[in-house]
């Protein structure tokens, strides 16, 4: 089942330089007019399809809008056979909406 972070606590995850891999799977317009520091973009309807080209790290966190479609994005990738058994993977609370922190833009 795939779990949900509070963006406080993937903040301080990220400031406190931990090996997470954000991904955000919303449209590539979306993300380019701001996303969280160091995330990847991965539109949803692109995951199944590019789920082979990805090295996933230990620690996953999935991003949409709003907290929904990350939720199913997590579950896709929890059944994928590459990703090792001990890998963590989560869903960010609230989605991007709910992220109050800096943010990076595409120039």
């Amino acid at each position: 089942m795939v779990e949900e972070l509070s963006p406080s606590r993937l903040q301080s995850k990220l400031e406190d330089g931990a090996d997470v891999q954000v991904v955000d799977t919303r449209p590539p317009r979306q993300y380019a007019a701001g996303h969280i520091p160091g995330a990847t973009n991965v539109p949803y309807g692109q995951l199944a399809g590019r789920i082979d080209e990805i090295d996933w790290g230990d620690e996953v966190v999935m991003v949409c809008q709003e907290g929904v479609s990350s939720v199913q994005a997590g579950r896709l990738l929890e059944s994928y056979e590459g990703i090792d058994d001990d890998a963590t993977v989560t869903s960010l609370a609230g989605g991007y909406d709910a992220w109050e922190f800096d943010l990076e833009t595409e120039d």
